[in-house]
């Protein structure tokens, strides 16, 4: 297990010092930061240095809001003598990495930061007992699904929620604000956008009860670095992570997916296309045999997200024994999935990876 925190200065930067002398490593900390102010790097000093690596691997590519972030970087190599073109190093795939790419020149690396943090995040939950193995469970409820910042890049969970109310499915364990937390925006404003997609939207969030929390909270209790809402999740037959993005064509996964599998749980995804397919590459299981995954294979980004709703609505439909029967046939798939993660099969995966990454650097 690589310590998340610690990568760039036990893991990358020896290994460039040692493999690539001459290059330096640039990298943002602390980690969920991503403007010019939070960029550092190893190197600088040596008056033989010909090249760059930048290390973008903790968010998604957004060209709009990183646009002073990546100036920034290419400034700071002004100084090498011989532009090189530079790299970059990234943690999903797609249609932004390119255009990233395209405008800055840069030459693109991949690797799944998330899965690193995620193995280190969730470390030692296996040997607690905050909930019941899923074998032991008995859900009531449908799903869970938390949900916190809706404005900005992430107002697809505007048009989930939309749709969780729209089908009357807002009993089950969903968290959601009357106000994002993060841009102080009421959620019909944000909605506002979609008008013209669902001219009752607006309506449908006015009369909405929000905000909904989870029992015992004051304020959404969520953070990226550990597991919560162990009740709520062991009375649910599914965990509904709404991605941190959505819309296009791109392949990016985070915490709020690994949470359902270091909680023993089935998931349905709101997330882009190709979600689920990026998951058994890694050597995950997800839930065909059991339920309908053709959600994933939608690429229409209004599509998806009603499909993801009706298979919840169909799920809500068959009754809590019906789908006890549906939680009993994933438990051998979830089962798979926990000890993947905690036993050494992702780790095995994510370091062949890794290095296949950084040899890169020296051909």
């Amino acid at each position: 297990m690589i310590r998340i925190d610690e990568i760039y200065n036990n893991t990358f930067w020896p290994w460039v010092r040692q493999h690539v002398p001459g290059t330096r490593v640039f990298f943002c900390d602390p980690p969920g930061r991503s403007d010019p102010e939070s960029l550092f790097n190893y190197g600088g000093d040596d008056v033989r240095e010909i090249d760059y690596i930048f290390m973008h691997d903790q968010e998604p590519v957004h060209m709009d809001l990183h646009q002073p972030l990546f100036q920034d970087v290419v400034r700071r190599n002004d100084d090498i003598w011989v532009q090189p073109p530079g790299h970059v190093v990234v943690s999903e795939k797609g249609e932004h990495v390119e255009e990233m790419c395209r405008v800055y020149g840069w030459q693109p690396h991949y690797y799944f930061y998330h899965g690193w943090a995620c193995q280190d995040w969730f470390r030692g939950y296996d040997k607690s007992f905050l909930i019941p193995r899923a074998r032991d469970r008995r859900p009531t409820q449908t799903f869970m699904s938390p949900n916190r910042i809706v404005a900005g890049k992430r107002d697809h969970r505007v048009l989930f929620l939309y749709n969780v109310f729209k089908h009357k499915l807002d009993h089950n364990w969903i968290s959601a604000p009357r106000t994002c937390t993060y841009e102080g925006v009421d959620i019909s404003e944000i909605a506002r956008k979609y008008n013209n997609i669902y001219p009752d939207i607006e309506q449908v969030f006015a009369a909405a009860p929000l905000p909904k929390l989870f029992p015992g909270e004051e304020t959404q209790q969520m953070a990226s670095c550990w597991l919560t809402n162990f009740d709520e999740a062991a009375d649910s037959l599914v965990y509904v992570p709404t991605e941190t993005v959505y819309f296009g064509r791109r392949t990016h996964i985070t915490e709020k997916t690994f949470k359902a599998i270091a909680m023993e749980m089935p998931f349905v995804l709101v997330a882009p296309a190709g979600s689920l397919a990026y998951l058994r590459e890694y050597g995950f299981r997800t839930f065909d045999s059991v339920f309908d995954e053709s959600y994933d294979l939608e690429t229409d980004d209004i599509r998806r997200v009603e499909k993801v709703t009706q298979l919840l609505k169909d799920l809500e439909d068959l009754g809590v024994e019906e789908r006890q029967r549906i939680h009993e046939a994933c438990v051998e798939i979830v089962e798979h999935n926990f000890n993947h993660f905690y036993n050494g099969g992702l780790t095995k995966i994510l370091w062949q990876e890794l290095m296949g990454m950084l040899d890169e650097f020296t051909v």
